[in-house]
Parts: structure tokens; C-alpha cells; sequence
């Protein structure tokens, strides 16, 4: 059986056909702004480059920016009725209430609070204002809106009150869509609520997306089950997408450092990805990337469901270079997909980052005879500035002194030195592609990240034992083989201003698909 991974990036759509642990094909194709037809070029190319048998495709894995370019475009956005469960507290703050004016204003900055919520411990703060969400049910059908979120306090402790609400609402409106907080985001009131708010703007551009890819393998003749890479570096299935589109958000470099580390064996390392018109820095952990530990800005809304802890800088093969010797400048500004039309290596009139790697003979691109009247002086110097860029965004990522390896990887990553400071880069085969290597090597997840309260025996290695409980559970109801599941992450934090011991546990486990790894037993 072939697995068959698709990166569905703003300026290329890569794919890449696996067999096993070896990469059969790999190619680039121009994005689509309908999508299908992007995809189903890449499809096409890759599977004639590979020359195999569609019909022994077991599976595609897809990797999109769409849902986080929707937000920080402004676009394909829908109103949503934000409902609160929490008054009499946190009336001061509504919702939304540190969103930028552009995208609230999209959203439609329909805010509700209501009576309910919930202490730490499960202990019911104000008993849930059914009456309340009638009324405002009633609204949502006079304004015609189409998605609500929920967010109650402390329902990651308990849903009920979340569980109710949405009960009531779907009473009274049949077609609402309703989100809720406890499925998005983690602890923190208003970053999980702005999570929930964001995931319902996207639902029906989630439902369009998921269409156009299922169109796209059908027109290509794949009759396989397609998956969607989420941004811990896993797998979800079409109609959990339909549910959770910020679940993807920044899948792109995700995949990219999933790629990384399967295509070097590596599994502590620091990877840059370097595209066109910027690189994404991020260090791996157990051949996972490092996930945030803080809150995370999307599109000036500030959430807090996972996502990796990656970084961009404004370098990369397209990158504009200005100014002389002494004073020369790198980016932000780039040529982007344009650069083999406006480099000067390929006949252009623009000087690139491109152009600097190949007159420093770093690169073997293009026709470097084009390049003879550079002086010589500012070639050094750019390059000395791309070297003390990748230098300084490095150094960033590391969290200590110690030795690591840093894997470079995109279709620009010609610009990475061979060493950055006191560390060795490695460029793997296959590395322009390497996000839909990730994507096609994509695992099942499961996790649990909630407050645990240390009383009345409940230890500490019990509550954790019940957390990864929990999260095999979830896995292997996405889809994951049980006896292939390992632990990746757990953590406990006592939370020290809460009474009760007061912990919170987050324990992450993934395993292999189990229908694709039985497939390949099988075929084995």
C-alpha cells in the first residue's frame, strides 16, 4: 500500500508518494484559489511521477493553510453569537473584548453573558439561566446567524452547564452550529472563549474545504480515505475538520519539522524551514515539534489551544537584497513565488537571497553567469547577513547549551550554511518537500489536559494514570491502533493559587492509524 502526503501551502501545493519508510516521488504545483483543482494537479503529478497503481493508494494525508490564512486575511469569516457562561462574574470583560476592531467587526460582535458557571472544583458558581438562552436563541434567529459558541467557566472541570446550553439552543434553533469552549481550548477564560469564537467563524469554510478536497481525489480516481493534519503533527479525520478547523492552524510548519525528523532519523533537533519569502523555526522533542506554553496570537486574537512553538523571521529565497557592502539589507520585502522570474540568476532584474547563495557558490541554480558584474564585496556581506540571521533565530530556539542538530529543510533552504555557529546542519534528501513527508507520515492523537483536585485518595500517580486513560481512549476512538499508542507528553503543574492540591495534568499520546497499518501488514 502507498500513503500519498499533500501540503496545500499559499504559493505551492507539494506532494509526495511514500511506500513504507522510503519516498517514491515527490513535486510542487501551483495552488489554486478553488483548491480542488490545485490539489488535483498535485495528485496527478505525483502519482504519474511514481508511476503506481492509484488503486493500491491506502490513504492521503493533507496539510492546509486555508483556515489560518482566512483569519489573518480577514476573509471567508462568519458572524457568530458568543455566549458566556459566568455572570455575576467577568462582566466587566465581554466577549471579544481584546479583539482588533477589523475582525470583530467581521465576526459581528454579537456578545452574550449569562448566569452559570462553575469553581475550580466542579462547584456549581451560579446555577445556568435556561430562560436567558432561550431569549438569545430567539435573537440568533431574527439575525439569521448561523454558529454559536459556548464558553462556561471552568468547563474544562465540568461541561455540564456547556452541555445544557447548547441542548437548549439546538431546541430552539435545529440548523445552529455550536461550539463549545471544553473542545477547543485549554484553561484561561478569555483565550479559550476567543478560540471557540474563531473555530465557529470557520465552520462553513471548513465545510466548503473538506468538499473540494474529498472532489479533488475523486476526480483523481483515489477511492482512499483522506485525512487532515492538525498542528500537534497528527492526523484527523474529514468530519472531525468539519468540527475543528483551528486544529489546524500552523499544520504547515508542523509538517514541515514531522518531515524533518523522519527523513533524518532525528528526534532532539532544531529545524528551519526556508520558503520563499520566510523561515519557520522550531526545535523537535521525541520527534514531535515543541508545543507553546504560552497563549498564541492569531490574527490579533489571542487563544490558547495547542499549537507549536515555532517562529517566522523575513528571510528566504526570495528575499529582497538592497543597500551596499556596509550597510546591506535582507527582506522582509521578497519576490516570493516569483523568484524565477524576477532573480537576477534567471534573467531577472531583482537581487535575491537566491542570487547571493549562488554567486557565493553555496547554490547551483540558474544560470550564475548572470551574476559576474556583483561586487564581490557586497556578495560577502549579504551572505554574511543570511548567515547571522539563521545564527541569531537558532540560538533563539535552543533552550540550552548543550549541542543539537539543526535540519534544514524547504525549497530555499539552499541559503542555510553547513554550520550555524557550533552546530552542524544537515539537508536531507528530498528536503524541498519535506512538509508533505510529514503529512503523509502523520500519526492518531489523543489527549487530556484538565484540573485534577489531589483530595479525598486521589494521588498524584493515580490522577495521571486516569489523564492517560483518558487520552489512549480518545485515540483509539479517532482511530489509532491500541497496541502501537506511546506516551509523548505529560506534565503535571501544581497550581498554587487554587485550594484542594489543585493540579493540572496534560498527558499527549499518539499511534499508527489502525486501518492503513493493518492495510500494510497485510501487504507485507
Amino acid at each position: 500500500m502507498y500513503r500519498v502526503g499533500i501540503d496545500v501551502g499559499g504559493t505551492n501545493t507539494d506532494a509526495v508518494v511514500l511506500q513504507g519508510k522510503t519516498v517514491l516521488a515527490g513535486i510542487k504545483a501551483p495552488t489554486t484559489e478553488d483548491v480542488t483543482s490545485g490539489v488535483l494537479e498535485a495528485l496527478e503529478q505525483v502519482i504519474g511521477a511514481a508511476g503506481i497503481d492509484r488503486a493500491r493508494i491506502g490513504a492521503v494525508m493533507i496539510g492546509t493553510t486555508h483556515f489560518t490564512n482566512a483569519v489573518i486575511e480577514r476573509r471567508h469569516l462568519d458572524p457568530v453569537a458568543a455566549i458566556r457562561l459566568g455572570l455575576p462574574a467577568g462582566a466587566g470583560l465581554p466577549p471579544m473584548v481584546d479583539w482588533p476592531e477589523d475582525i470583530r467587526a467581521i465576526v459581528g460582535d454579537h456578545g452574550y453573558q449569562v448566569r452559570g458557571g462553575y469553581e475550580f472544583d466542579g462547584r456549581v458558581l451560579s446555577p445556568l439561566d435556561e430562560d436567558e438562552i432561550r431569549r438569545i436563541a430567539g435573537e440568533i434567529r431574527e439575525k439569521d446567524i448561523r454558529a454559536a459558541s459556548v464558553t462556561c467557566i471552568f468547563s474544562g472541570v465540568n461541561d455540564a452547564m456547556e452541555l445544557r446550553a447548547r441542548e437548549i439552543l439546538q431546541e430552539e434553533c435545529p440548523d445552529l452550529s455550536v461550539v463549545l469552549s471544553r473542545d477547543i481550548g485549554r484553561h484561561g477564560l478569555l483565550a479559550r472563549e476567543s478560540a471557540a469564537i474563531m473555530n465557529a467563524s470557520l465552520l462553513r469554510l471548513a465545510d466548503k474545504t473538506v468538499r473540494a478536497f474529498g472532489q479533488a481525489l475523486e476526480q483523481a480516481g483515489v477511492d482512499a480515505p483522506f485525512f487532515i493534519t492538525q498542528n500537534d503533527g497528527t492526523l484527523m479525520a474529514a468530519d472531525t475538520v468539519r468540527a475543528f478547523p483551528v486544529l489546524t492552524f500552523a499544520s504547515g510548519p508542523t509538517n514541515s519539522m514531522r518531515g524533518a525528523a523522519f527523513l533524518t532519523g532525528l528526534k532532539e533537533a532544531i529545524v528551519v524551514d526556508v520558503g520563499g519569502t520566510t523561515s519557520d523555526v522550531g526545535a523537535l522533542s521525541h520527534g514531535f515539534p515543541r508545543q507553546a506554553s504560552t497563549s498564541v496570537d492569531i490574527g490579533g486574537v489571542r487563544t490558547n489551544f495547542r499549537m507549536p512553538d515555532v517562529f517566522s523571521i523575513g528571510l528566504g529565497g526570495g528575499s529582497r537584497v538592497t543597500g551596499s557592502a556596509e550597510n546591506v539589507a535582507i527582506g522582509p520585502q521578497s519576490v516570493g513565488y516569483r523568484v524565477r522570474q524576477d532573480a537576477r540568476v534567471f534573467g531577472g532584474q531583482i537581487l535575491t537571497a537566491t542570487d547571493i547563495a549562488v554567486a557565493s557558490g553555496k547554490a547551483e541554480i540558474g544560470d550564475a553567469g548572470l551574476l559576474a558584474d556583483l561586487d564581490p564585496a557586497l556578495v560577502a556581506a549579504a551572505a554574511a547577513r543570511v548567515t547571522e540571521m539563521f545564527e541569531t533565530c537558532v540560538e533563539r530556539a535552543r533552550i540550552s547549551a548543550d549541542p543539537v542538530p539543526v535540519i534544514a529543510v524547504g525549497g530555499g533552504s539552499v541559503l542555510m550554511p553547513d554550520r550555524i555557529g557550533d552546530l552542524q546542519v544537515t539537508r536531507p534528501e528530498n528536503f524541498a518537500v519535506a512538509n508533505a513527508v510529514g503529512a503523509a507520515i502523520a500519526q492518531i492523537s489523543g489527549e487530556t489536559d484538565r484540573i485534577f483536585s489531589l483530595t479525598d485518595g486521589v494521588t498524584r500517580d493515580s490522577a495521571l494514570a486516569e489523564a492517560e486513560a483518558e487520552a489512549r481512549t480518545q485515540a483509539i476512538a479517532a482511530g489509532a491502533l491500541a497496541e502501537t499508542l506511546e506516551v509523548i507528553e505529560r506534565e503535571d503543574m501544581p497550581l498554587a493559587y487554587l485550594p484542594g492540591n489543585a493540579t493540572r495534568i496534560h498527558v499527549k499520546v499518539v499511534g499508527e492509524m489502525g486501518a492503513l497499518a493493518e492495510m500494510e501488514a497485510e501487504n507485507v
